[in-house]
């Protein structure tokens, strides 16, 4: 018999699926007869399966241990859950789970540049470098989501019996090639409740750049943005625009700006320093748009000049897009994001980008 106590990290989420987490080898019909035979009991009794989960409820699962090995891929004794020793002892039993965990370890202890910005019970706002990819593309990626949960592991926030059943995850991203605050759920309730407020539009996030020409005033525009999964590029459409039609699955987009400061370089002509609100969040949203209007972003081999590229690859090193995630603006919150009610969390620049403002005299004016 297995007894688990339901930690902070397991609350909130439906029963069934708390089950297929902790044993993903096992088929839905299987658990439900489990159920009804009251194999898998909550708190001593007979459930259903479409219970909510609540901190402190007792689980019992009447399994040989065999069985249970077959289901969860690990030798599971009789535990409470919030044993932190014995769960890492029997995460480790697990050669799924120990691999993942030497991943996470290893991403935290060898990507360098990440910053914690923000950091409470529910939630991380980390500080992403250029050139660090969010989230992994292939099995044998390190990314800013590993280095979070190797960073969680080493400071104990969470053991590797509880990646059973909930693992913290980023809850948005950026390029690899962007750089600044991405937002990160360490608990249940922090990564569903920042989900909604994401899908919900309800945290505003602005971004800095520097783009070709001169951009006179604020402003907000709107269009249609198409992904071609081939290259990995969008194209954008107005609404106008009769190519649109053929389309029908077409995104919605919508991006302000506002310049910040104006410059010339000898060669590469006039240059605005902008912040620019990410109002819907879609690929390439930033750097196409205002691609599409002719304020391309330096360093964007991809939608901008490559003349003026170059040119900034050669002064500065720039091989990339010049594009900081700086500042986040929420709204009144409760709850898990209590602690981020009204807050406003910024990054800032990055060397190298401030070194270009710098040499630019792009001072914000």
């Amino acid at each position: 018999m297995q007894s688990i106590i339901i930690g902070p990290n397991q609350a909130g989420q439906r029963f069934d699926k708390f089950l297929h987490k902790y044993m993903p080898q096992a088929q839905t019909s299987f658990l439900y007869k489990m159920l009804r035979k009251k194999n898998i009991t909550l708190n001593g009794k007979k459930a259903e399966g479409k219970e909510l989960l609540q901190e402190g409820d007792e689980v019992k699962i009447f399994f040989a241990d065999e069985t249970l090995q077959k289901f969860t891929g690990s030798i599971m004794k009789n535990t409470h859950v919030q044993n932190a020793s014995v769960r890492d002892q029997s995460a480790a039993q697990n050669p799924a789970v120990s691999n993942a965990i030497n991943q996470y370890r290893n991403a935290y202890k060898r990507l360098k540049g990440i910053k914690i910005i923000y950091e409470d019970a529910h939630v991380l706002i980390l500080d992403k470098p250029s050139g660090i990819l969010t989230q992994k593309a292939s099995d044998s990626d390190l990314s800013l989501n590993e280095w979070m949960i190797g960073y969680l592991l080493a400071s104990g926030s969470i053991t590797g019996e509880e990646l059973h059943s909930f693992k913290p995850s980023v809850c948005n991203r950026l390029d690899r090639n962007t750089s600044g605050l991405v937002l990160c759920g360490k608990s249940l309730a922090g990564s569903q409740a920042l989900s909604r407020l994401i899908h919900d539009r309800q945290v505003r996030k602005f971004y800095r750049t520097i783009v070709n020409g001169s951009v006179a005033k604020e402003a907000q525009i709107d269009g249609y943005l198409i992904k071609n999964e081939k290259n990995n590029k969008v194209q954008i459409f107005s609404a106008s625009d009769v190519r649109l039609s053929q389309y029908p699955d077409a995104d919605r987009i919508k991006t302000g700006y506002s310049p910040l400061g104006h410059g010339t370089h000898p060669e590469a002509g006039i240059l605005t320093y902008l912040e620019v609100e990410l109002i819907t969040g879609k690929t390439h949203q930033i750097r196409a748009h205002l691609g599409a209007i002719g304020h391309s972003l330096i360093g964007d081999y991809k939608y901008g000049k490559r003349n003026v590229n170059d040119i900034f690859k050669e002064r500065y090193g720039l091989s990339a897009q010049l594009l900081h995630a700086y500042r986040l603006e929420f709204p009144e919150t409760e709850g898990a994001l209590g602690g981020l009610s009204k807050k406003v969390i910024t990054a800032p620049l990055p060397g190298q980008f401030s070194k270009i403002l710098i040499d630019l005299s792009l001072e914000e004016s």
